[in-house]
């Protein structure tokens, strides 16, 4: 009897002490959240967007870039820029994406007159050819709106300036050259030429799976017996006689102090040849004397 009055005073007791806290919480109210600005959707959709006040930082990055050397189809400050790599690189620091490529450079964004360019939007000129009708080049301005004349910051191929510098529109043949300026730094415009973002995909939760019984199985480990090496049969070859070599005798020397050897020496006989016996010459008949 004693358990359940002791059981029942607990509950009482966390009873006066959880409700009065579950009624503050109730009476608090929750902060909304802060809405998302409207300007960081157009990143997730691909859209050419930036912030207010961008365009000055756009243009202090890409005048600190002056001096990298052209390198064709470069895109980084260490190996050197090409055009189209120049602003791609530019505008990549600041998210806004580009192409990589000055003849999409044209479709992007949306067209602007010549007058109204202000710092910050692309220029966009024909190749080197007289008869190019093509986009071949491209720029950042970085004169102010409606100032003349029309300076930029580019990745110039010039053989004696082959590095990004600032060069202006009017009064030079980039002004023969001209062909549009694109704005991209503008909240809400869509590119078409911007990278459209890969879809993320779904994660799914892993289900538990059930461990298998283990069952423990003693093993010992057996020592595998080595048989002691068989004792070769060694075989026994027959024992070759070897003539004793005759010594030689020892050398006497005789008195008259000449060596003689006592190894006697080869006798060559040799068979006596049976010569004719010569005739006596016939003397001459003694002349009688008259």
């Amino acid at each position: 009897m004693r358990f359940v009055w002791l059981i029942f005073i607990g509950l009482v007791a966390a009873m006066v002490v959880v409700v009065p806290r579950l009624g503050r919480n109730a009476a608090t109210p929750v902060a909304p959240r802060a809405a998302v600005p409207a300007t960081l959707t157009g990143l997730h959709t691909g859209a050419a967007v930036a912030y207010a006040g961008r365009a000055d930082s756009v243009v202090a990055f890409g005048l600190a870039q002056r001096g990298t050397p052209y390198f064709y189809a470069g895109v980084s400050p260490i190996t050197g820029f090409d055009c189209s790599g120049f602003i791609l690189y530019t505008f990549a620091r600041f998210r806004v994406p580009v192409p990589h490529s000055t003849a999409l450079l044209i479709s992007v964004g949306q067209p602007v007159a010549r007058a109204e360019a202000q710092p910050g939007d692309i220029v966009v000129f024909t190749g080197t050819a007289t008869t190019s009708t093509t986009p071949g080049h491209a720029g950042i301005v970085v004169s102010a709106r409606g100032e003349v004349p029309l300076r930029f910051v580019h990745a110039s191929s010039s053989r004696r300036e082959p590095f990004v510098k600032v060069n202006q529109v009017e009064g030079s043949d980039y002004e023969r050259r001209f062909m549009q300026v694109r704005r991209v730094l503008v909240p809400g415009t869509a590119s078409q030429a911007v990278a459209r973002p890969r879809p993320v995909a779904t994660l799914h939760s892993a289900t538990a799976v059930a461990a298998l019984p283990v069952r423990n199985v003693p093993v010992t480990t057996a020592k595998p017996a080595i048989a002691p090496p068989a004792v070769l049969a060694i075989r026994k070859t027959p024992a070759v006689a070897v003539a004793k070599r005759k010594t030689a005798a020892p050398v006497t020397k005789k008195k008259s102090g000449a060596v003689h050897s006592s190894i006697p020496k080869k006798k060559t006989t040799v068979a006596a040849r049976a010569r004719p016996a010569r005739k006596p010459s016939p003397k001459a008949a003694p002349t009688k004397r008259h």
